[in-house]
């Protein structure tokens, strides 16, 4: 356990960290599981609209540094080639 004051103020300001990034990628994921599991299902309008709930969750988590952009970015894309391959 740290004995220093800067270091105990360190550890509970990157604990704070890790659990707002946490709950963000799992806000991510599952947007993510819900697009999927509509074009799975095979039902385009509520795949369209799961995308553009993903799309927004993601692009906020690269705006807040959780994502790198480019990891978003592809994320996005693979999402919306999945969406608008449906027949």
């Amino acid at each position: 356990m740290a004995n220093i004051k800067s270091a105990k103020k360190r550890i509970l300001v990157s604990q704070k960290k890790h659990d707002r990034n946490k709950s963000i990628k799992s806000s991510v994921k599952t947007a993510i599981r819900k697009v999927e599991a509509a074009v799975a299902a095979n039902d385009k309008a509520a795949a369209e609209e799961a995308l553009l709930a993903a799309t927004s969750t993601i692009d906020k988590a690269a705006t807040k540094g959780v994502y790198h952009k480019n990891n978003a970015a592809r994320k996005v894309s693979r999402l919306a080639k999945a969406v608008n391959g449906m027949a």
